[in-house]
């Protein structure tokens, strides 16, 4: 019997077996994985705790997806951990992380990337243990259990179409903050490493999006999830827009060629508008008045007083960007309120994809991932995604030499013109609400880059120069 088969049949067994449960208060699992943890989860990119020591860990759940016997290949074990840290906050949680863990006797050359390590005691012993989504053997055991959906010890797996099998897995290797799998150009599998309680964003809004007909975003074929009081959600197949570009290389190889880029971000605005106008009627829209305003404004104040205390080329200009969210203030005492809803989140050029034929798709509506996942629900004006798509052209603009702030200008406009086109409101109808927004935005990116990317610090830098005199006029 061939690898492949044998792991099939293995696949079949743990379906049929009830079973499948390590039990998370048997001791002795975690201790023998902990010392490679240890060593293994703060190289991973989308490991979010870098920079704190990681003190011990909880085991929240551990699911045998393949069995560990080693008598059939390769067993798949499936945990959900929490990871201790120390924080400055006394009511910060731990976080909890999604690990999907191979287990073999040996490890084959090919797979030498993925290794984690070789445990040296418990119910492991002797084994070797790997990232299981490099191994396309366990990565077609997760295509396999959507295609016949149901529970599994602590896992459960829902689909809403039919999936056809034999699909070559493949990962992506761009990404930071998850994991994803591409299923032979035809799906693409989400896994969320770092998971919260509560229905994740980018399975909820592709739902409801569908619900309404609006073909933006690509439609959740299959998901699963740890089921609870709050489910938390672990992964979200989906159609894989094959041959479609992002936006974002998109608008680099519009400034390297030196033309504009009028009609995409027009294209791009009505894209935008249409999946606004779509969540507004498939989910609530709270107004945005009184006591939320200020309640709204006080937020956006607080983390740019953050920021400044992070970032001192802030301070200067603190007085300037404090007037931008004033602004906001002012209205909402005078009676003005403004239409909340649910919205992408974190909209930039790279949040979208373009097909051969033009059309424009939103993806990715996790929305950010530092923030908790209660706060990426909260309603928010639309303005917000807008206000992320203009920063995005600024960034365009400012990548490429010599930097050019009237491609940027003209791609803002024409983003907007064809929001309006589409939606019948023009975001720039709303300068003090917008511009509070974009400030909020570059304010956060000031903070992002100073951390992370000090080299691109002055990008929003010029931003917050711009907003905040502005503001000020």
């Amino acid at each position: 019997m061939s690898e492949a088969a044998s792991t099939h049949v293995a696949l079949a067994k743990s379906t049929r077996n009830s079973a499948t449960t390590i039990s998370t208060t048997d001791g002795a699992l975690l201790p023998s994985l902990a010392p490679l943890l240890h060593e293994w989860l703060p190289r991973q990119r989308w490991f979010a705790g870098k920079g704190r020591p990681v003190t011990g860990f909880r085991l929240v759940s551990a699911t045998e997806m393949v069995p560990l016997d080693g008598t059939a290949g390769p067993g798949l074990l499936h945990l959900l951990l929490r990871v201790e840290q120390p924080s400055r906050s006394v009511r910060a949680a731990d976080d909890c992380y999604q690990l999907l863990l191979g287990v073999r006797t040996s490890l084959p050359p090919l797979l030498a990337g993925a290794l984690v390590g070789r445990v040296e005691r418990g119910p492991l012993a002797g084994r070797t243990v790997y990232d299981a989504l490099h191994d396309p053997r366990l990565a077609d055991v997760l295509l396999e259990r959507f295609r016949r959906p149901g529970s599994l010890g602590s896992l459960r797996f829902e689909r809403t179409a039919e999936i056809p099998a034999g699909l070559t897995p493949r990962v992506l290797d761009a990404e930071q903050s998850n994991s994803s799998l591409v299923y032979g150009d035809a799906y693409i599998l989400k896994i969320f490493r770092r998971v919260f309680p509560g229905t994740n964003p980018d399975l909820e809004l592709p739902l409801a999006l569908t619900g309404e007909g609006c073909e933006r975003v690509p439609a959740p074929v299959a998901w699963f999830e740890a089921p609870g009081a709050e489910p938390l959600t672990l992964g979200v197949l989906q159609p894989f827009l094959h041959g479609a570009r992002d936006g974002w290389q998109l608008a680099l190889a519009a400034l390297a060629a030196g033309r504009d880029f009028l009609p995409e971000a027009r294209a791009l605005g009505r894209a935008t508008a249409e999946v606004h106008t779509a969540l507004a009627a498939a989910l609530p829209t709270p107004a945005l008045r009184g006591t939320q305003t200020r309640q709204l404004v006080a937020q956006m104040t607080q983390r740019l007083e953050a920021a400044a205390q992070a970032v001192p080329a802030l301070v200067p200009y603190v007085p300037g960007l404090r007037a931008a969210f004033d602004a906001v203030t002012d209205l909402g005492v005078r009676g003005s309120g403004w239409a909340q809803q649910r919205v992408h989140g974190d909209l930039h050029l790279g949040q979208t994809l373009r097909s051969a034929d033009g059309f424009w798709s939103l993806i990715d509506f996790e929305g950010e991932p530092a923030r908790p996942l209660p706060e990426r629900r909260m309603p928010a004006p639309p303005v917000r995604d807008v206000a992320g798509m203009l920063r995005s052209f600024d960034y365009a603009a400012r990548s490429h030499r010599p930097w050019n702030p009237e491609w940027a200008a003209r791609c803002r406009a024409a983003y907007c013109e064809g929001y309006a086109q589409a939606s019948g409101s023009d975001p720039r109808g709303e300068p003090e609400l917008l511009r509070a927004h974009e400030t909020d935005k570059a304010v956060y990116e000031v903070v992002y880059e100073a951390r992370h990317r000090p080299d691109w610090l002055p990008v929003p830098m010029a931003a917050i120069q711009r907003l905040a005199q502005s503001a000020a006029a």
